[in-house]
């Protein structure tokens, strides 16, 4: 199998607006199941976001889009101001799902502007929306690519790769010029619970491309590191602060202390670099969802009666801590990250 294999690589592959519906690969199901849930109303796609049916800042970003359209089929028969009003509590309800991500806000802020625009301008406002968030999922491939291909120059041959989560299609287009470089490596994939996305996303992702795959829990890293089966720790980020700090899955800035003090260089996947104004993280805001869910694997329990759960979604993990950030326009420091993109944030906006 190669690259066009490996299912997960393109969000267009897990997300789709059809007959205003919003199809999603269920990616709680896979890889032992091929699951598409579709969604008939933006609330429906909110809390599909929230259960986690689709997860991956930008995959949320374009699903909460693609909600957004929704809303504007639902509601294209009301007067303007009504039509105004709807759309733009619609967008409120489905920018509150995931609010630590890099994407989901400025994406469905864009959206709002374009259904109105439209509206405004006679045309049909599903279409606006649909039509440009399908451009934005394509330009998103090549964003994609372009940052894989650039991180695979800092990947030596026999290197032993650690992740986290589920790094998205750049850590796929990594691997696989890595390959066409005459690389052999091996990954391995922390199981990232409690929705396991390293060991269903990621392994499923990675052993489509050929490469060793081998599945490890969440507290195996610092051993892997001494036992000198790593040499890089890849992964991708949920959010950049122009300070260079990263947001990312809970457990990320764990493993970037234990790669710091083994000497083994923290690769961070940044796509497309930082989408929002976020200085430090002071404006990085860490969603904590569910406790009970902690307590549960899969849908079993695994947490003793009577015990609390706790889950922060995410963590920060501090430049200091970072040896670079990879992203469409090439390698950077993340002392320099918040240089090479001052051209995207005019006015601290």
């Amino acid at each position: 199998m190669g690259i066009e294999d490996a299912i997960l690589i393109r969000t267009s592959n897990t997300l789709k607006y059809c007959d205003n519906k919003v199809l999603m690969l269920d990616r709680r199901k896979y890889p032992e199941e091929e699951v598409w849930q579709a969604y008939s109303t933006y609330e429906e796609v909110a809390q599909a976001i929230e259960d986690m049916v689709i997860q991956g800042a930008g995959s949320i970003g374009f699903a909460a889009c693609f909600g957004l359209g929704l809303a504007a089929y639902t509601f294209n028969s009301l007067p303007d101001p009504d039509f105004s009003h709807m759309i733009n509590r619609a967008a409120e309800r489905l920018k509150s799902t995931r609010p630590t991500g890099e994407y989901l806000i400025p994406l469905v802020d864009k959206m709002v502007e374009v259904c109105l625009g439209a509206r405004k301008d006679g045309g049909d406002p599903v279409e606006a929306v649909v039509k440009e968030v399908e451009r934005l999922m394509d330009e998103d491939d090549q964003i994609t690519k372009k940052c894989g291909i650039y991180a695979a120059d800092l990947i030596d041959d026999k290197d032993g790769i650690l992740t986290h989560c589920y790094p998205g299609g750049a850590l796929l287009y990594m691997l696989d010029q890595a390959q066409k470089q005459g690389k052999d490596v091996k990954v391995y994939c922390s199981e990232t619970r409690p929705y396991l996305q390293g060991a269903r996303l990621t392994a499923a992702s990675v052993s489509k491309l050929g490469i060793e795959t081998t599945i490890v829990t969440d507290n195996m890293g610092a051993l892997l590191m001494w036992q000198g089966k790593i040499q890089k720790l890849v992964t991708a980020c949920d959010r950049i602060t122009v300070d260079g700090h990263i947001a990312n899955k809970v457990g990320t800035y764990q493993y970037a202390i234990c790669a710091n003090y083994h000497k083994v260089p923290f690769i961070v996947l940044g796509y497309d670099g930082p989408q929002t104004f976020t200085p430090d993280i002071s404006a990085v805001e860490i969603e904590e969802r569910d406790p009970e869910e902690v307590l549960y694997c899969r849908g079993v329990r695994t947490g003793a009666p009577g015990v609390s759960g706790y889950y922060p979604a995410f963590d920060v993990t501090p430049p200091t801590l970072i040896g670079a950030i990879v992203t469409d326009r090439g390698v950077f420091s993340p002392l320099a990250i918040g240089n090479a993109y001052k051209d995207r944030f005019t006015n601290g906006s």
